[in-house]
């Protein structure tokens, strides 16, 4: 059961170009200021020290968007990887480990990150929300799948085909639930494009991805952690991205939180070649080649439309933290994996596997020194380990659409999912 907390808002949300100031209702997205695109963000009074018993996510709420908190969500574990610096040159490595690993006390139901901004993106809902629309290469789908179900939370979830390999949960998913999948040649992109459309449906409300504040300061509850855990900020983060919504969050926590002036962390965000929108974007390379989406090892990085130009996105937290953007290619992000699990024991993610890699050819390039205190962001781990400790059931969609290609393949997904919520009972309404 979650926990409401009374009165007003602890926050204000506020807009990244004109100053324009909200009292937040939970789904707002955009500034109604007519202006270049800007991403809004969250101003928190003083928020107190967490409380000495509090644990996990909700440790911070007080640097939470949030409304409601849920009891025993679990956040980020972060640790001194000293063996693994060493095979890779650096002397302060620390990880923050997001997934599942018992014996560090990391225990993320669907074992990534995305866990953080499912629950804080849920918690800043209003009482009585709409269907929140939500496309997603896998992981996100699997956060919120879960998180929705636990707290009964209506869901419309759009994911390619190959998703479904990391839709496997502790129970059957709840009704308020919905799996729309597109088999076929789908990719991340395209389950956005219909996304968009969905959202416009009677009843319906777009999560908002990197544009939804819960997410982005969720996701920034790894800065939180790791900032607790070294005494300070850390030098230098590591991240693997697709959007960069992760390591936008890290660093708007960490210009929450650093004191007297401080430099704020440099942003290391890495991208899985062949496709990399992040990485061209950033060298003015001009467009990743789209032909090529289907190639990264990492499909959660492929993000067609990232927040580069946003005022307050990927750019921004470049600019600000004298930052860069890193590439590595699959067979690297390959031996990162293996790396990873042979010195820490655990297996990781293919995201993960991207940053370790790129981190470590930072580091022999010199673009890394030895003696930098360093942050890596596990974004993911355990999965392997997870399916071997627990009985987990394989989700059901609600609805698989052949996925038609062409200009006009999102309108007619579309069509499909409308047909199919027009035959449900009136009792259960467009969400239930």
């Amino acid at each position: 059961m979650s926990r409401v907390h009374p009165g007003t808002r602890h926050y204000t949300v506020v807009c990244s170009a004109c100053g324009t100031r909200y009292e937040d209702d939970g789904l707002l997205l955009d500034c109604q200021v007519r202006h270049e695109a800007a991403f809004l963000r969250t101003e928190y009074g003083t928020a107190a020290p967490p409380p000495a018993a509090a644990a996990g996510l909700f440790r911070h709420a007080g640097l939470l968007p949030v409304a409601r908190t849920f009891p025993g969500v679990p956040g980020p574990v972060v640790h001194h990887a000293a063996e693994l610096g060493r095979r890779i040159g650096l002397n302060r490595l620390h990880v923050a480990f997001n997934g599942y690993w018992p014996e560090r006390g990391a225990h993320l139901p669907t074992c990534t990150f995305k866990d953080l901004e499912a629950y804080t993106v849920l918690g800043r809902l209003p009482a009585a929300p709409p269907v929140l629309v939500i496309p997603s290469a896998g992981n996100t789908a699997a956060a919120f799948a879960w998180a929705a179900t636990r707290h009964q939370v209506p869901c419309l979830l759009v994911v390619p085909a190959p998703a479904l390999e990391r839709m496997r949960f502790p129970a059957p998913l709840d009704p308020c639930v919905r799996l729309v999948v597109l088999d076929g040649t789908a990719t991340y992109s395209d389950t956005i494009a219909c996304a968009d459309l969905l959202a416009a449906l009677p009843g319906h409300h777009a999560e908002g991805g990197a544009r939804n504040v819960g997410r982005r300061d969720g996701l920034g509850t790894v800065m939180l952690a790791a900032a607790e855990a070294l005494g300070q900020l850390p030098e230098t983060y590591v991240q693997a991205v697709g959007s960069g919504t992760g390591a936008i969050g890290a660093h708007e926590a960490a210009r929450r939180i650093r004191t007297g002036g401080r430099r704020l962390p440099r942003l290391l965000m890495c991208q899985n070649q062949p496709f990399a929108p992040l990485y061209h974007a950033w060298r003015s390379a001009g467009p990743a080649p789209a032909h090529r989406e289907h190639e990264p090892l990492a499909r959660e990085l492929t993000n067609r439309r990232p927040p580069f130009t946003v005022r307050g996105g990927a750019r921004d937290a470049l600019v600000e933290s004298d930052g860069d953007v890193l590439c590595t290619d699959n067979e690297a992000a390959l031996a990162a994996m293996a790396l990873y699990e042979e010195v820490e024991g655990i297996d990781i993610e293919p995201g993960a596997g991207v940053a370790l890699a790129a981190l470590a050819d930072a580091v022999r390039t010199g673009r890394v020194r030895r003696d930098e205190l360093v942050l890596l962001n596990i974004t993911g781990g355990g999965r392997a380990r997870q399916s071997r400790d627990l009985p987990l059931v394989a989700a059901e969609p609600w609805l698989r659409v052949d996925w038609p290609g062409g200009d006009d393949a999102p309108r007619a997904v579309a069509h499909q999912v409308t047909q199919r919520l027009s035959l449900l009972p009136a009792a259960t309404g467009a969400g239930r």
